[in-house]
């Protein structure tokens, strides 16, 4: 059900720290930037709770009617272990870690990346960039900046003069003043002041830097956070509706993004900006720089569904901190597989059905002005998620209602409710049905459950009706479900 491009949506806006009405530069359209993984290694589950955030984001906008131009960056050089200037190219200790060079490491990851999410639902963006790819307009844009008074060359480097963007700290509520060096940096001789950060670094700073590219201050490589600002404003062009990330990125990359872009353009760049928080395991935020690398093929090597971690996620608003435990994960694995199968059925059930599609009853309504009553206050998937199984277990609608209700709410959600397909069975698979319908016959029902329990496995969900065995064939394997 489109719910149309007048339908008002609010979400929270970091920049004002308040939930605000959303209004697009141009109608109809929006523009979406999110920042990309850095493909040094996999991204760990902490990662995609922010990338499911940002589908779901995009998913909304889209079933409101919004054409979303998605884009999202690569990020296969210049991230140094930290998000300020300190250590060396992430991409670079990748290479000598696995004795591979940084651009088969990239291509590794990044697949790796996309496999990931797409296990999770997650819809490729619009425009995928890759850093590597746009050396030249980061060059440009360094240029733009010192040619206007906002950065200077040091030591082969050129860095941003935040004492030049007086607005330099309002994003991230910094306070500068009572910051040391190693409060955001380690101690560089070469900046002005400790607070600036680099733009494009030369070879003087990291000689055994593999991937390096001429430049008119020499042979290097650029800072991190231009490379956000350069594709983003090709892509996007110098106006934005909404800019996503981590909330580990408002202090610094996102404060540094700001300052550089508004200064080349000479106006407000972003609209709406959002974050995601943290998921945490035990002590602290998971971090693949520190060794923390839970990821999907662990979960699924674990035998979880990747759409009942999915569920998990949502359960929680996308704005609070959210514990991981295998406890938490079995129980939404739970119930993720009574939704599933719940469909399955009402698929089952309706599919030989003549019945033409009716109008939604005003009970149906009610459900479905519920569900987007909290998909429009700021993406409440907690609140969306109750709605959907109120839904679910509603006696005043009936079974194609549900159906056509749930669709609709799945198209936002992105749980897969839906993914099913018909194929002929293997001669295995029909051997299987064959012996538990005679089991059936004998009335052998620990036999029978046995049986209908193996083809689950297989992906196979069957229903027994007074016209014989149906049976779908589900995308969605059991496995712990």
């Amino acid at each position: 059900m489109n719910k149309g491009i007048q339908s008002l949506i609010k979400l929270f806006n970091t920049t004002s720290r308040s939930i605000e009405p959303f209004v697009p530069l141009a109608e109809g359209k929006v523009s979406l930037y999110a920042c990309g993984p850095t493909v040094y290694s996999y991204a760990h589950i902490g990662n995609m709770r922010t990338y499911v955030f940002e589908d779901v984001l995009r998913r909304t906008l889209e079933a409101k009617g919004y054409d979303v131009q998605h884009v999202m960056n690569i990020t296969d050089v210049g991230h140094l272990q930290s998000d300020a200037d300190t250590g060396d190219d992430k991409m670079s200790l990748a290479a000598e870690r696995e004795q591979k060079s940084p651009w088969d490491i990239a291509k590794y990851y990044e697949n790796a990346f996309f496999r990931h999410s797409e296990m999770l639902g997650i819809k490729r963006p619009t425009i995928v960039c890759r850093a590597t790819d746009h050396i030249q307009e980061m060059i440009d844009m360094v240029d733009t900046l010192l040619g206007k008074g906002y950065a200077y060359t040091s030591g082969g480097n050129v860095y941003f003069d935040v004492s030049k963007f007086p607005q330099y700290a309002d994003f991230a509520l910094l306070k500068l003043e009572q910051q040391k060096s190693t409060d955001r940096a380690e101690h560089d001789d070469r900046k002005r002041n400790q607070q600036d950060f680099a733009l494009w670094f030369s070879q003087s700073k990291f000689p055994n830097q593999i991937m390096k590219w001429d430049s008119p201050w020499g042979v290097g490589f650029p800072g991190w956070h231009i490379e956000c600002s350069a594709m983003a404003r090709k892509y996007l062009g110098d106006r934005i509706d909404i800019h996503c990330g981590g909330i580990d990125h408002i202090p610094v990359h996102h404060t540094n993004e700001i300052a550089q872009s508004e200064c080349c353009i000479d106006h407000k760049w972003v609209n709406i900006w959002m974050h995601g928080a943290f998921l945490t395991v035990d002590a602290g935020k998971m971090s693949k720089s520190k060794g923390s690398t839970l990821t999907m093929d662990t979960l699924a090597k674990d035998g979880y569904h990747p759409l009942a971690y999915r569920y998990l996620l949502l359960g929680t608003h996308y704005r609070g901190e959210l514990k991981f435990s295998y406890n938490a994960l079995s129980s939404a694995a739970t119930a993720y597989a009574s939704l599933f199968e719940k469909v399955q059925e009402w698929l089952l059930e309706t599919e030989n059905s003549k019945t033409e599609k009716a109008d939604l009853s005003a009970a149906a309504i009610n459900y479905s002005s519920s569900f987007w009553n909290a998909m429009s206050n700021d993406l409440h998937s907690p609140t969306a998620l109750s709605v959907l199984w109120t839904t679910v277990k509603a006696d005043d609608i009936t079974s194609l209602e549900k159906l056509e209700l749930v669709r609709e709410f799945d198209n936002v959600l992105g749980l897969g409710l839906f993914s099913v397909f018909r194929n002929d069975l293997s001669d295995d698979e029909k051997a299987i049905l064959e012996s538990r319908d005679l089991a059936r016959a004998e009335k052998n029902w620990s036999e029978s459950d046995k049986l209908r329990d193996e083809l689950l496995q297989k992906g196979i969900q069957i229903r027994d009706t007074k016209e014989g065995t149906q049976w779908v064939r589900i995308i969605a394997p059991r496995n712990k479900l």
